[in-house]
């Protein structure tokens, strides 16, 4: 088995606790940051930070996947995780304040497989997936110091 990894990472002009608050939102707050390959977020219980349990459809290399995740905050207000409820990846938003209104994110996606399969998704995974994470960083930063939570990037 391997450990396939995905990752993106940006500073963002906005303090962290907004940030997270946008990211902890599944309401408004995270739709509003997500590219258009992540579509139809359904929030299926709860729908703030810890408790929450998405799901939402992601269209990559030609196809469109329907993913569930439960939410979990192990260090609330600065670190957020996405967990597969099929049994795949994990996906963690960590922000990390860098100054009163600056901050850092990080996404990371991680998952297991093995074989063949797992060789080609060690190869083709990241990618994919790192394009969408600059893209969704890049709307979080315009969302956050634009105050745009909840409407959709044009």
């Amino acid at each position: 088995m391997r450990t396939i990894r995905a990752m993106g990472i940006a500073r963002i002009d906005a303090p962290a606790a907004e940030v997270y608050g946008i990211i902890a939102d599944y309401h408004v707050g995270h739709p509003s940051i997500l590219p258009p390959a992540f579509q139809n977020l359904v929030v299926e219980s709860g729908g703030v930070g810890a408790g929450t349990r998405i799901r939402f459809e992601m269209k990559i290399g030609g196809r469109l996947r329907t993913l569930r995740a439960a939410v979990t905050e192990p260090d609330p207000g600065r670190v957020l995780v996405e967990s597969d409820l099929d049994g795949g990846g994990v996906t963690t938003f960590t922000v990390t304040p860098l100054g009163e209104a600056v901050c850092q994110i990080h996404i990371l996606t991680e998952w297991t497989s093995g074989g063949l399969r797992g060789w080609v998704e060690s190869i083709l995974a990241p990618r994919m997936l790192e394009p969408l994470y600059s893209e969704e960083l890049a709307i979080l930063q315009r969302v956050a110091t634009e105050g745009t939570a909840g409407r959709r990037p044009n």
